[in-house]
């Protein structure tokens, strides 16, 4: 699933006209890298949640033909449900294997789609470097598990695979990813990783700008 819903409201004026994950980054639209690397690693079924400028998405990708995937569109309507609150509107598509979830606005080489959680686990979650902009970072790894605390915390890079419990039960409507994340990190059942490969949150203009510099 790619997450696609946002406002986007920091990319403003820009995104008054432009859903952020069809903002041009490196030549083409950011959504399009991940639909991409999805297609080349064989994933042929894609979901997309949207909210503001919703037909502007679906006219761009259309059925995801052109890309290698067939997207099924869920729209939120005027009020975005947040992170787990579209995971959860979607997650009849996904049936009761592990799936993959990226956030549209995230532009990265982490070869998609992470790994599955461990066996009894929820969660395997991606953690990037800290960035300029959040440098005290989200969560620690220890063997290999996602921790509160550790010797080094890292930034949450915005990608990760869930089993379908990890939603199952909660109710419709808008819900943050943390606090479910975090209930799964206190009863130990989240793996993790670290990307040390190019990452950037696409959330600012400088940000975009030096996305969009040339590779020297």
């Amino acid at each position: 699933m790619v997450l696609a819903a946002g406002r986007g409201t920091r990319l403003r004026p820009l995104t008054d006209t432009l859903p952020k994950p069809l903002i041009p980054v490196q030549g083409r639209p950011l959504i399009e890298w991940h639909l991409e690397r999805l297609a080349a690693a064989g994933i042929g079924e894609v979901a997309i949640n949207t909210s503001w400028l919703g037909d502007r998405l679906r006219a761009a990708l259309g059925d995801g033909a052109r890309l290698g995937v067939a997207i099924t569109w869920f729209d939120e309507g005027p009020v975005p449900l947040e992170a787990a609150g579209g995971i959860v509107n979607a997650l009849a598509f996904f049936g009761e294997e592990p799936f993959a979830v990226v956030n549209g606005d995230v532009f990265t080489d982490y070869a998609l789609p992470p790994r599955a959680p461990a066996a009894g686990h929820l969660a395997h979650v991606v953690l990037v470097d800290n960035p300029p902009e959040h440098p005290r970072g989200d969560y620690a790894i220890e063997c290999g598990e996602l921790r509160f605390e550790g010797p080094l915390r890292r930034t949450y890079a915005g990608i990760a695979s869930y089993r379908p419990a990890l939603f199952r039960g909660l109710g419709p409507g808008v819900r943050a990813w943390k606090p479910l994340i975090d209930a799964a990190v206190a009863a130990g059942r989240v793996t993790a990783e670290v990307h040390r490969g190019a990452w950037s949150d696409i959330g600012t203009p400088g940000r975009l700008a030096a996305a969009n510099a040339p590779v020297r």
